[in-house]
């Protein structure tokens, strides 16, 4: 009798498609008791030494199977127990919900001879991986474990995966653990404090049943947001002088910037420009023609993705993600959470690309790369060791995807094409001149080859109107000569692109969780949304509302089952609510060297983690030097509590001129 493998995916859809593969589609279904979306599929595959020719059964579960939680004795809300809480046990136990599905996997391994992991291949997915493992030992101890590693569900790809499985990698997993312990704790503690002491100030915080601690990646991102929003509320326009120069020449208006660009002391300006006027004749004092290109894209990053994603198709970054998940679970694209921007050397990007022939949009360009066009892709710096750069792994004609399905897998083609192709190349014109004492310049472009701009509408560079002729030492009195007026403007409110990026600059999240951490602040009514000069979506109400619970079983890093929004005609702003501020304004006041509203607390502890998954640090270690961290800040709080009322008071409740 063959023996039996077990085969473990994250989610029902990769199950499917992995088990097809496996099999060439002689697979046989059977439905899990007690769960809906959740078969077992049984089939005989050939594996590689030493397992051979092997009867399997592959599952899958729905994200994380266990929860952390305080005992019964911590369960009630008194400040006077949060401290507790930073030594208080945890346990860890399968979730209410996911006890049929882990009954499977013990049932199942009962009677196998190994256990092969397919989770996604990211730190979450290893530690969704050791769940499954818990749950596989206690049907059979001693069971073999080993992982799948992948990062697309094209049927090469899975079936080198699976000849070719590698041992789970419990660092990994310990770094996940210690950062769900600390979310726990740091989430309960602070949330209860926050509650109890902003509740008793009565008005509406007294009808709010939580006003919840949005977390060590949550605040700081919160506190980015804020942080503009007094910029742009304390703005202060400012007065600024320049010199405009115009000559028209061949039928050619040509403008020339000053050099200085602009002065904020007027009479200084006045003094320049009457010297340019008595001086009457410009020189032509530089005259430099070069070739010039723009350079194509460096291959798609997740943090690109969410950030182009929300700036060209119009979604916000969690309506990406998810439709990107949903492309790379049905085949399309390869894994969409990744830190990657660099091909590896030995890919075979013309396969790829041959794929991609037969579209009406965009084939004729991928055969043209084919017949001799193709260029390397560039390299970014950066690498995960985990993932390649996102790109499409398989054809799909566009009349059979939804419309934001069909708008994102056009995205990551057309960018995966663009990165195929030769950079955009043109000539640039500089002519300088001195008038007076003063330096003017104008600059031409004119674009010789478009290259990858042909399939690549998201960059543009154009040519500009071609400057007339001119000599070095040449003198002409130029047409007009003004003086100009002009003010500072203030900043706009954080756009998602912003944030996101200032969230990859400071370590706040993790490329795949960036969006998380942005839709939970929405949901918490910290922020709200407007469009570019549109109504603002929801009220400044001065509310947070309870996050829902996260997709992989509410364990934080992976949460958010909501389909985003869609932000109609243009790029959604931020802008905080009145308990969004106060909240921030609140713990920046105490004066903590290391706010809860500023990043370097996360920063830190992603430092750590990295630490962690590189053998550096212990799981132990991280978590006591983290709490002690926030031990500190907890204190300091308390002591200073009153500063955190105060500013409720004045953004909440509008008392002393907030």
């Amino acid at each position: 009798m063959a023996p039996k493998i077990l085969c473990v995916a994250e989610k029902p859809s990769i199950a499917k498609s992995v088990a097809n593969h496996l099999s060439g589609g002689h697979v046989h279904a059977r439905n899990v008791p007690g769960n809906q979306y959740v078969k077992n599929y049984e089939f005989d595959f050939a594996f590689g030494p030493p397992w051979g020719n092997c009867s399997v059964t592959m599952t899958s579960v729905l994200g994380h199977l266990t929860s952390n939680d305080f005992p019964t004795q911590y369960k009630k809300w008194q400040i006077s127990t949060c401290r507790e809480l930073f030594d208080a046990p945890v346990i860890t136990r399968v979730a209410e919900d996911k006890e049929p599905i882990a009954r499977n996997i013990t049932q199942q391994a009962r009677y196998s001879k190994a256990l092969f992991i397919w989770t996604d291949c990211d730190r979450e997915g290893e530690h969704i991986g050791s769940e499954v493992r818990q749950a596989a030992v206690e049907g059979k101890p001693g069971i073999e474990v080993k992982r799948a590693i992948f990062s697309n569900t094209e049927r090469a790809h899975v079936l080198r995966a699976a000849q070719n499985p590698v041992p789970l990698d419990d660092r990994q997993v310990s770094a996940v653990a210690a950062r769900i312990e600390l979310d726990l704790r740091l989430g309960v503690i602070f949330t209860r404090f926050t509650t109890l002491t902003l509740q008793a100030l009565g008005g509406e915080l007294a009808e709010q049943r939580i006003i919840s601690y949005a977390g060590s990646c949550q605040f700081p991102t919160l506190g980015f947001v804020v942080d503009r929003y007094f910029r742009v509320k304390n703005f202060v326009p400012e007065k600024f002088w320049s010199i405009k120069l115009t000559h028209r020449r061949e039928d050619i208006d040509v403008n020339f910037a000053w050099r200085r660009h602009r002065l904020f002391d007027r009479m200084t300006v006045v003094i320049l420009f009457e010297r340019c006027l008595a001086a009457r004749h410009a020189k032509v004092t530089k005259l430099l023609k070069k070739p010039t290109s723009k350079w194509k894209p460096l291959p798609l990053t997740t943090v690109e993705l969410q950030k182009l994603g929300s700036r060209f198709l119009r979604m916000d970054s969690q309506r990406v993600m998810k439709v990107a998940e949903d492309l790379y679970n049905k085949g399309w694209i390869s894994y969409p959470r990744t830190e990657t921007d660099q091909f590896d050397k030995g890919m075979d990007l013309t396969r790829l690309i041959e794929r991609q022939t037969q579209d009406n949009a965009w084939g004729q360009y991928a055969q043209g790369l084919l017949n001799g066009a193709f260029q390397q892709p560039r390299g970014g710096r950066n690498n995960d060791q985990a993932h390649p750069p996102i790109h499409p792994v398989n054809y799909v004609a566009q009349g059979s995807l939804g419309d934001d399905e069909r708008r994102v897998y056009e995205f990551v083609v057309r960018r995966f094409l663009a990165c195929c192709s030769d950079d955009a190349k043109g000539e640039s014109t500089t002519v300088e001149v001195e008038y007076g004492s003063e330096l003017f310049a104008a600059t031409g472009l004119l674009v010789l080859e478009k290259n990858y701009l042909l399939v690549y509408p998201y960059d543009k560079w154009e040519s500009s109107q071609q400057l007339p002729h001119f000599t070095v030492g040449e003198t002409f009195e130029p047409t007009e000569a003004n003086m100009t007026e002009g003010e500072t403007s203030a900043p706009g409110y954080l756009t998602e692109p912003e944030l996101i990026s200032l969230m990859d600059a400071n370590g706040i999240g993790t490329d795949a969780t960036m969006a998380e951490h942005i839709a939970k602040i929405k949901e918490r009514e910290y922020v709200m949304t407007q469009g570019g000069g549109g109504a603002a979506q929801g009220e400044a109400a001065g509310r947070g509302g309870r996050g829902g619970r996260g997709g992989r079983g509410g364990r934080g890093e992976r949460g958010g089952r909501g389909s985003g929004e869609r932000s109609g005609g243009s790029i959604q702003h931020f802008i905080p609510t009145t308990l969004g501020v106060a909240l921030i304004e609140g713990y920046d006041s105490i004066g903590l060297d290391t706010s809860l509203g500023k990043p370097f607390l996360r920063k830190e502890m992603e430092i750590k983690m990295k630490e962690i998954c590189a053998g550096r640090k212990s799981r132990n270690d991280f978590v006591q030097e983290t709490l002690e961290q926030y031990r500190d800040v907890f204190v300091r709080t308390q002591q200073q509590v009153e500063l955190l009322r105060a500013a409720c008071r004045k953004y909440v409740f509008g008392e002393g001129g907030g």
